[in-house]
């Protein structure tokens, strides 16, 4: 199969990969990584304290049968 091409107009434009992470946008990534990572935390304990709590309760209801 022959493909004709008649006109092709292309831009390129070549960029530092390091210049893309400046210290300030370095700067927020990380401090959004570590609020995520203490949410994360956050959320986990608070998961671990309902679950020992239900299983208190639990326990309870079970040797009042």
């Amino acid at each position: 199969m022959d493909v004709d091409v008649l006109q092709l107009n292309s831009t390129v434009r070549s960029v530092d990969g390091n210049s893309l992470l400046t210290p300030q946008v370095m700067q927020t990534i990380l401090r959004t990584m570590i609020e995520a990572v203490k949410e994360h935390d956050a959320r986990e304990a608070r998961a671990q304290g309902e679950r020992r709590v239900t299983g208190g309760v639990s326990e309870e209801r079970d040797e009042e049968r």
